[in-house]
């Protein structure tokens, strides 16, 4: 089958690693379903396993992939949860010290196939397309799970989100807008901003600006770059939920920033299947659709994750079949 791969991890070059031609076809087990994929979207982890972060170097080459929707067997559509557990776990998936993500350990969605544990292919809402169902298993999931699970933020508070064009910070603005927050968001160019706004935020503004008033939480995914600015554009009490460092883990704690007013630190990864079936009906019933930036086939591979690395396009890129 064709399917998009990483041949060997290269940490310095990324994209000397990435092949697109015939991988065998999977073979599910018992309790395992096979998935005809029809879209998935890239993240910056499958750059991460380009790069052999999280992935043993014995087990490339790796179809690359996390987020994906496609048909069973029978017809049913599907969108795909990529969080895979150990059988033993009980309760949150996300916690569970054994579990894997798809293209760690498990070959993942881009390809003709995929086969994932029958209870991670959840029913895909009829009103999504292919490509927007194809974003919701990782950034609109980790988005959720930061904004309805981490933050404790109740509708007519406010909300800040660091770097306005990604996957995750598009869909915060979406979901913070939908469930009645007030949404601010930086952007680096006026594109950027421009696309925020578009999507809902109520003002925006360049990275490090200061805001009108402090907010109640702000979401991180940029690290280094924006911390200081985050930590002080909270009001007292207020939690910053991180769920990435694109430009840097290595940011100044500012301890005494976080202590003296009292400021909450809270980390979130991906979310569970439970959360991304409540995500799909909330997407379902507040009439929300992703931001795509750009839908390429999965032959031209290489090209979306050009455009990837250099931030050509302001939302998720998706490949097609």
């Amino acid at each position: 089958m064709f399917a998009v791969y990483a041949t060997e991890p290269n940490p310095d070059d990324p994209l000397a690693g990435l092949a697109t031609g015939e991988r065998p076809e999977p073979e599910a087990p018992e309790g395992w379903v096979t998935v005809d994929v029809k879209a998935a979207s890239l993240n910056m982890h499958d750059v991460w396993t380009l790069r052999g972060v999280g992935i043993k170097k014995e087990q490339f080459p790796m179809i690359l992939g996390c987020d994906g929707a496609g048909t069973l067997p029978d017809g049913t559509e599907v969108v795909l949860h990529s969080v895979i557990g150990d059988p033993a776990w009980r309760g949150d998936e996300t916690l569970d010290p054994k579990r894997t993500l798809l293209t760690e350990k498990h070959q993942g969605t881009f390809a003709e196939r995929v086969i994932v544990p029958a209870a991670n292919a959840i029913p895909k809402p009829k009103g999504l397309s292919w490509a927007e169902a194809s974003v919701m298993g990782t950034a609109w999931l980790t988005a959720y799970r930061m904004l309805f699970v981490k933050s404790g933020l109740r509708p007519g508070q406010s909300m800040l989100v660091q770097g306005a064009s990604g996957g995750v910070a598009t869909a915060l603005i979406q979901l913070g807008r939908a469930a009645g927050m007030r949404v601010y968001a930086t952007g680096r160019t006026d594109a950027k901003r421009a696309l925020a706004e578009k999507l809902g935020a109520h003002e925006t503004f360049e990275p490090g600006a200061r805001l009108p008033q402090r907010v109640d939480a702000v979401f991180e995914t940029v690290g280094k770059a924006t911390w200081s600015h985050s930590l002080k554009s909270l009001k007292p009490g207020g939690v910053v939920v991180v769920s990435g460092s694109t430009s840097g883990p290595d940011a100044n704690a500012e301890l005494q920033r976080v202590f003296f007013l009292q400021l909450r630190v809270v980390g979130s990864t991906m979310g569970t299947r439970d959360e991304l079936a409540s995500l799909l009906e909330f997407v379902q019933l507040a009439g929300i659709r992703p931001a795509i930036g750009a839908e390429l086939p999965m032959t031209e591979a290489p090209e979306a994750f050009r455009k990837m690395l250099d931030g050509e396009t302001a939302g998720k890129i998706v490949l097609t079949r």
